[in-house]
């Protein structure tokens, strides 16, 4: 149309000035230009065609294209630069700018070439050129413009693209050659965006570039392409030697770029090889380059259509090859190895299956459903053997191709695929020998340890118990192993060596970094590190420490150390470096002495002493023999006593411990090496320690005589006392047989008389008097602790070195103190005295504390006594006077600030006060008006103290507010009736504290220790709840919020419930028929421990695993034995509470009462939670808690007398009414058959259950009848059993015929086991029934066909609780809380191991109580494929559940549930009476779980007539979710339901019944939408919305289809998918009738 009005126009005037002025007159509107590109495209054509009949002159023609090119057109594009809302008048339509650029280009390309020669065109490509790098400057200095349209010449951004696309083509190429090589480097600039991120221009402008100029630019000549190329590949060789971190945004930019090139850039197979491209080697084919940008967009895009781009560049380079059919190669930018991309007619079939597998491979790995991605899994081991040379074993593809598909499933979102991806991997690896080549090493090192990083991967597998280790750890390790040892010797130190520094480039979390440590302590020994690599292992260690998993991060430290004496090759190393790494390690968490590792460390350093670098200075007098150990501890020693020559006088710092710590760990290390070494030749050698310990032993023998040592060498040198005496003690027993120590003590003991008196001197003489001097007051005060200690060891005498030092020392405390007090200024030496003495105050009432034997006067009051109760409490010290502020600010910049100080003293006025109140405790009064004159202040004046007390807790820091804990333990108990206020306060401050405290671990669990000891002290428990006032609400309130608080921290419920407990059993044996007056008043704190337990996030479980997995480990783990388990797990809260109520007596009044209380609060609780939630799933928190319930009260059954009974059998026997899961079902059916067997007179009540109307007995019936099946325990005691059987006969005969298949089972369970208790007995009253019984019973043994009735018969009859369960033989601990919670399928949190009561060592076991262990054969037995399970159960659980076939399922409901087909022949009869025409499609939505989307199916079902819709359960109908989108679609539709266990059966059973299944799925091989025909009878069976279509239910497809997707995401909501396949279902079905009609 548009041509003939063009020939309309043209035809009315030969001068073409005359029409084109017209259109250029008026106001421009895109239909104008529009037009008036028609116009001159139909000039050009005459023009070019050489129409005489319409002949123009040429001149004419070329002066009207100019006037409209310079006069109208670029005019207008320069108009159209900002934002059109500018202009007057009413907004242009949307896309309006755009037709008049894309018609004033075209206008313009046609104006350039009928203006013949080439200087239009030029000129206009130079002014558009200066617009593009006048934008380009503008974005480097300024940033991206605003708007991208807008540039700062006349034209825009944009319009100068569009000017130079038109005038592009019509450049000459060697005239104006130089000018499109700048356009084309300008283009190119622009599209790469090059420059700073938030400088680059926009998306838009290099898209439109990149769209747009460079396709036009490739028609120009080769100069342009030229131009373009050498650019690309300069960029390329900028960034790769520097090989840093790829910028997606700039891999993006140039795919954009080749992808708009790509078929300039690759050889047209249309004309074989292409002289053009040959002649300019144009071949991107052959550039390491162009493939490397492939790569890098092929596994590190981010964007999913940068990774389409660089799919497509493969695919077409591929095609273009095949096509080409000849030879082509491009080596790596390095010279050597594989090539990058070759191809060979020769093998051309080979290659082509190898390209279109790996493409294949990446095009599925843009979708996350991990169930769609592992069928093609296979196919990469397919890759490895094309890319393996079988001949030589080398590479034929370059291995990077490889390791892109790793990095994409690496890198991917879904965790699932991760975690495949790296197994994968570390598989193929161990499987498969591959070809060296240091891609691969760069790949472990870089993305696969990235990977490894993430903690979530290491999550065990669900088929493996708590404890068996990670999966991926346990392959990490045999990978590791295999890959180490297959590498060349030269090589593998630098790899080793890059693995380890990996290892330190981030902040790993516990799990990765230990389960990395652990593979690489596996690698067999070699000599692979030198000093380098040992200083990155200790970086490693450094890196362990933030976690705050002890017991994971001392795994991960041991491992390192086995790792560092496998691999370090000790001649490149030295003693001084091997110590100084040791030192990095924890102690207290690894290496203790006593160990596994420690015994392993010193045979490594007895094997290699003589092999390590030689250490300078070394001095081999005093050593009988040669050994460069011995040589380097002595000097190590001689050095380190000498006196330092950095001392600056009196007033230096301490020195810090490292150096001690070193020496002395080295030092015990070669003492037992020495001993190792006397082992092993069965000689006795002088002892090394003597030695040794020389220098240290005399410099300490002079400590009391010589008072001029300098004093740097007595801090060292009592440092490294201390330090030995830790270091030496054995971990994990005792030192009674430890040699080494008691030579060492017998050293210490020896210098006792020397060390002390240097001590009293340096604490009384005024010689501390500066801030740095505290620090050494605090050695001073250790030491003394250490030599009583050792003294008390070997027995404490009167006249020993420390008893003639404690006195003086008390004393001239006490006269500092009080001579302080006096009135004297207030200068820092004062002051520092006065905490220096109170220090040592403290330290002397602690050590008397601990060890009475130290008292040195009688329990009479002495004058320490009378000092310290008559000191005023809380009492702080002034800061000194203004001319020393300048030195004490000086000496604080690097010790104890004032505050600190202060803070201190107050602690340890404390400690001296609690130590005095423990002591006379008796004197408290219960109020101060007892005693006028007391004797002893602050402990006849509690009500003052306690007032006291709660200011320091005030004024204290959290840190030091134990012993004011302590005290407040003896106070509060004696002023708790007259004082409930004041108490009551000092609960409310003290946990105020121990809140602030949760986050602060080390000393947050002292701390609370302390607090529970004072507030639930049994004294206080027994008072608040004898008065019954405001403090006993207080308690109980403190008791709910800790259980709160242990939600979110494990372990505080275990402190509080472990103390209430021991002080009740000890309360229990001190009073006559031991009472339990206190524990009857808070039964609920045990209540809440027998149902505690936490539902932990993944994360948590995790770390749970990691760390049983590292117990489990024994003292293979050396952490284990030296890190103390805290039982701070959840599992000890239970296990108390248990061992508790297993210790009370059931014949003392007083625990009867109590446990009775229990019992009845424990089935309230289950009411209450069966209430809280009707509907609740497996292994959920109500679940939990209703199995911990039904525990308890198994554990508590033995206790119950019939009276007690007689009051609570009829909550027992609702309990078994109500919908329960499976465990639950079992306890209660169990708890039953104990209680008919102790006490048959219940049995009528038990009949009674049985009459019950059939409604509330459809769900609960098969409880009872599982009771039955034990009848021949029930009735053990029983003389005579003729009328029980002849009741249960009466009452399991009727339900034998029920119409429900699962109850008829349990009957017949439950009938074959009387009946054989009747034939044992030889009941003749029942001989009449003998041949129907046996007739029955045959029928159902011997049923025919392999179907589902028989084999749950078969599962039913096999199941534990029938077939090997004995309720009395195993009843015990273990079988109630660990064998049948595994047996009945909880979750792994809720089994507790037998030999964790055992480790509890808290709560002893009764010397008479042998119920522990199972002696049947029940723990032997697996978890079966039968659960008991209500019918018409609405619990919900097996919906969801991925082990089907650990529920019981119903048998094939389609055939059986007649009114499901009665219900569809109604919707049939219903929807033909409305004249509505239902087709023969089924939808199956059997595998949605959301209501959403199963409401939307059944509208559009309905809307569209299919004949049915199937689903997982028909309960969703009644959510309202599904109702709001159905829009009562329900009434109208057929509904059937079908689970997801079932869901083989049935379609298999469709397909029997003609029905063609069809899968909406995208598979290697599904067939488009479009082109599929539909049969009449289709199946459609839709996938889940996460997982999709199951690999089971797969390979029941008939068909597979899909939709064909445009976009770039891969999926659709399966509503939509859905709607989308029913729609086109009912279309072909609607053309096939129309066609039939015609």
């Amino acid at each position: 149309m548009e041509w003939v009005l063009a020939e309309a126009l043209l035809s009315q005037s030969q001068d073409p000035r005359v029409l084109l002025g017209a259109l250029c007159r008026r106001e421009a509107s895109a239909e104008r230009v529009e037009t008036l590109r028609f116009l001159l495209q139909r000039l050009e054509d005459e023009a070019r065609g050489g129409d005489d009949t319409r002949a123009r002159p040429a001149a004419l023609l070329q002066e009207a294209a100019r006037e409209v090119a310079t006069g109208y057109l670029v005019p207008l594009l320069r108009c159209l630069r900002g934002c059109p809302a500018e202009s007057p008048g009413p907004d242009p339509p949307p896309g309006h700018r755009h037709r008049v650029l894309r018609a004033a280009g075209g206008a313009l390309r046609s104006c350039a070439r009928l203006a013949g020669g080439s200087q239009l065109a030029a000129a206009l490509a130079e002014e558009a050129l200066r617009v593009l790098l006048a934008r380009r400057l503008e974005s480097c200095h300024e940033g991206a413009l605003r708007d991208p349209s807008v540039g700062p010449g006349g034209l825009g951004a944009e319009a100068a693209v569009e000017v130079l696309v038109a005038v592009g083509p019509c450049l000459r190429p060697h005239e104006d050659g130089a000018l499109l090589e700048r356009v084309a480097q300008a283009t190119l600039a622009l599209a790469l965006g090059e420059g700073e991120e938030e400088a680059a221009p926009s998306e838009e402008t290099a898209a439109l570039v990149a769209g747009r100029l460079l396709p036009e630019l490739g028609q120009c000549g080769d100069a342009a392409l030229r131009a373009v190329w050498e650019e690309l590949r300069a960029l390329a060789a900028r960034e790769w030697p520097s090989r840093g971190e790829v910028r997606p945004r700039l891999v993006g930019r140039k795919l954009l770029v080749l992808g708009a090139l790509a078929e300039k850039l690759l050889p047209d197979p249309g004309v074989g090889r292409n002289p053009r491209v040959l002649e300019v080697g144009l071949d991107a084919r052959r550039c390491w380059h162009f493939w490397r940008t492939v790569q890098e967009g092929l596994a590190q895009a981010e964007e999913a259509l940068t990774r389409k781009r660089a799919r497509y560049l493969l695919q077409r380079a591929v095609e273009v090859s095949v096509e080409l059919g000849a030879d082509c190669t491009c080596h790596p930018q390095e010279g050597n190895g594989p090539s990058l991309f070759w191809w060979s007619e020769k093998k051309k079939d080979e290659l082509l299956k190898f390209w279109e597998n790996y493409i294949l491979i990446m095009e599925t790995l843009e979708g996350n459903q991990i169930h769609v991605i592992k069928p093609v899994l296979p196919k990469l081991n397919s890759l490895f053997e094309y890319a393996v040379s079988e001949e030589n074993g080398c590479w034929l593809f370059h291995p990077s191709w490889h390791m892109c598909i790793y990095k994409r499933m690496f890198e991917s979102e879904n965790k699932i695929l991760t975690k495949e991806g790296v197994i994968h991997f570390l598989e193929l690896c161990v499987s498969k020998i591959l070809p060296f080549s240091p891609e691969f090493s760069e790949f472990i090192v870089g993305p696969l340890m990235d990977a490894l990083s993430e903690s979530s991967l290491y999550s065990r597998s669900p088929s493996q118990l708590i404890g068996s280790g990670s999966p991926l750890g346990l392959k990490l390790q045999k990978f590791l192993v295999t890959y180490t040892s297959l590498l060349p010797e030269e090589i593998k130190s630098s790899f080793l060596l890059k693995f380890i520094q990996k290892m330190t480039s981030r902040h790993w979390c516990s799990v990765p970094i230990l389960f990395l440590s652990k593979a690489l302590a596996n690698i067999p020994r070699c000599k692979a590190l030198g000093v380098e690599g040992l200083l990155a292992l200790r970086d490693v260690l450094q890196c362990t420490m933030v976690t705050h998993q002890i017991l994971l991060r001392g795994a991960a430290q041991c491992y390192l150390l086995q790792a560092a004496m496998n691999l370090v090759d000790v001649e490149k190393v030295s003693l001084s470096d091997v110590s100084t790494f040791l030192m990095s390690l924890r102690q207290e968490e690894s290496l203790g002495r006593g160990t596994s590792l420690w015994t392993e460390l010193c045979d490594w350093l007895r094997v290699n002493e003589s092999c390590f670098r030689p250490s300078p200075n070394c001095n081999l007098v005093g050593l009988h023999e040669t050994s460069s150990l011995n040589v380097y501890v002595k000097n190590l020693v001689q050095e380190y006593v000498k006196s330092p020559a950095w001392e600056t006088g009196e007033n230096c710092f301490m020195p810090d411990w490292f150096e001690a710590k070193l020496v002395a760990l080295m030092v015990v290390l070669a003492v037992d090496v020495e001993e190792m070494k006397n082992q092993y030749s069965g000689k006795r050698r002088i002892h090394v320690l003597r030695i040794f310990l020389e220098p240290l032993l005399d410099a300490l023998m002079k400590f009391g005589t010589n008072a001029y040592i300098p004093l740097l060498k007595t801090d060292r040198c009592l440092q490294l006392l201390m330090k030995l005496l830790h270091t030496c003690l054995l971990k994990g027993s005792g030192t009674q047989n430890d040699e080494v120590f008691t030579l060492l003590q017998n050293f210490v003991m020896s210098t006792t008389e020397s060390v002390s008196e240097f001590i009293l001197r340096r604490l009384t003489m005024n010689e501390l008097s500066s801030v740095s001097d505290l620090d050494r007051c605090h050695l001073y005060l250790m030491i003394l602790t250490e030599l009583i200690n050792l003294h008390l060891k070997v027995g404490w005498k009167r006249g020993n070195p420390i008893w003639r030092v404690i006195s003086p020392l008390r004393n001239a405390s006490i006269r500092h103190l009080q001579d302080m007090g006096s009135g004297q200024e207030p200068t820092l030496g004062r002051q520092i005295q006065k905490v220096v003495s109170m220090a040592a105050l403290a330290m002397i009432c602690e050590a008397i504390d601990r060890k009475p034997e130290l008292q040195l006067d009688s329990q009479d009051v002495g004058p320490m006594e009378r000092f310290l109760s008559s000191f005023q409490l809380n009492q702080t010290l002034q800061k000194p006077h203004i001319e020393e502020q300048s030195r004490f600010l000086k000496e604080s910049s690097s010790s104890q600030g004032w505050g600190k100080i202060v803070a201190q003293y107050v602690h340890d006025q404390w400690v001296c006060l609690s130590f005095l109140l423990k002591k006379y405790h008796t004197l408290i009064p219960a109020s101060e008006n007892e005693i006028p004159e007391p004797l002893l202040p602050a402990v006849q004046m509690p009500i003052r103290t306690l007032q006291s007390a709660l200011e320091a807790l005030s004024i204290l820091p959290s840190d030091q507010v134990l012993p004011v804990f302590q005290c407040l333990k003896i106070l509060v108990p004696k002023l708790l009736t007259s004082s409930e206020s004041l108490c009551i306060e000092s609960f409310d401050v003290a946990w105020k504290i121990i809140s602030s405290l949760s986050n602060t671990q080390l000393t947050f669990w002292s701390n609370l220790k302390a607090f529970v000891q004072f507030v639930f002290d049994n004294k206080v428990l027994t008072i608040a709840a004898k008065i019954k006032g405001q403090v006993y609400f207080k308690i109980k309130e403190i008791m709910y919020k800790i259980i709160e608080m242990s939600a979110i921290k494990a372990g505080v419920f275990n402190v509080l419930i472990t103390y209430c407990c021991q002080s009740w059993i000890v309360s229990t044996s001190n009073v006559p028929q031991g009472s339990l007056s206190s524990a009857k008043n808070y039964c609920e704190l045990v209540l809440e421990a027998c149902i505690f337990g936490n539902v932990f996030r993944r994360d948590q479980r995790l770390i749970q695993d990691v760390q049983t997995f590292i117990e489990n480990l024994g003292h293979e783990c050396a952490a284990n034995v030296v890190i103390e388990n805290t039982k701070r797990e959840d599992h000890y809260v239970r296990i108390c509470a248990v061992k508790f109520l297993c210790l009370l007596d059931g014949s003392n009044m007083s625990h009867k009462l109590f446990m009775e209380d229990l019992a009845i609060k424990l089935l309230d609780k289950d009411v209450l939670v069966s209430k809280s939630r009707t509907r609740y799933y497996v292994n959920s928190l109500q679940h939990r808690v209703k199995n911990r319930i039904w525990q308890t009260l198994l554990v508590l059954f033995p206790r119950f007398d019939q009276n007690f009974l007689s009051g609570i059998i009829n909550k027992i026997f609702q309990a078994g009414f109500i919908n329960n899961q499976a465990s639950i079902k079992y306890f209660i059916e169990w708890i039953i058959i104990l209680i008919l067997h102790k006490f048959p007179q219940f049995l009528p009540k038990f009949w009674d259950c049985f009459s019950y109307n059939e409604e509330k007995l459809k769900t609960s019936i098969c409880t009872f009848l599982s009771v039955l099946s034990h009848l021949d325990i029930i009735t053990q005691n029983i003389p005579e059993k003729k009328l029980i059987l002849k009741q249960a006969f009466i009452i399991i005969l009727q339900w034998c015929f029920n119409h429900n298949f699962s109850i008829r089972l349990y009957a017949l369970v439950a009938l074959k086991k009387v009946w054989s208790m009747c034939k044992t007995l030889h009941v003749e009253e029942f001989d009449a029934l003998t041949s129907v019984i046996e007739s029955s019973l045959n029928q159902v043994e011997n049923m025919h066909g392999a179907g589902n009735a028989k084999k749950n018969w078969q599962r039913i009859q096999e199941h534990f609780f029938f077939a090997t369960f004995h309720p009395l033989k195993d009843y015990c601990l273990e079988t109630i809380f660990y064998i049948l919670p595994r047996l009945s399928g909880l979750v792994e949190d809720e089994w507790i191991a037998i030999g964790k009561f055992t480790i509890f060592t808290e709560i002893p076991l009764d010397a008479e109580f042998q119920w522990y262990l199972s002696q049947t054969q029940l723990c032997e037995l697996k978890p079966g494929d039968w659960t008991q399970q209500d019918i018409g159960s609405n619990s919900g659980e097996v919906d969801n559940q991925s082990e089907w076939t650990d529920v019981q399922k119903k048998i094939i409901p389609w055939k059986n549930n007649v009114p499901d087909f009665e219900q569809e022949l109604v919707f049939h009869d219903r929807a033909a009476k409305l004249g509505k025409s239902i087709c023969r499609l089924i939808v199956v939505a059997s595998l949605i779980d959301k209501p959403t989307n199963l409401g939307g199916l059944c509208r559009t079902c309905e809307i569209f007539g299919a004949s049915v819709l199937v689903v997982g359960n028909l309960h969703y109908i009644s959510d309202k979710q599904f109702q709001h989108l159905s829009v009562s679609a329900e009434q109208w539709l057929p509904l059937v339901e079908v689970k997801p266990p079932q869901l083989i059966d049935y379609l298999q059973q469709k397909k029997t019944e003609g029905y063609t299944i069809i899968g909406v799925e995208q598979t290697a091989k599904s067939l488009d939408l479009t082109q599929y025909c539909f049969p009449e009878k289709s199946l459609l069976l839709l996938g889940n919305e996460r997982e999709g279509i199951p690999a089971n239910l797969i390979q029941q497809l008939d068909v597979c289809v899909e939709i064909p997707q445009q976009g770039i995401i891969r999926s659709l909501n399966v509503h939509v998918s859905g709607a989308l396949l029913i729609w086109e279902y009912t279309r072909q079905q609607l053309l096939k009738h129309q066609a039939i009609k015609c």
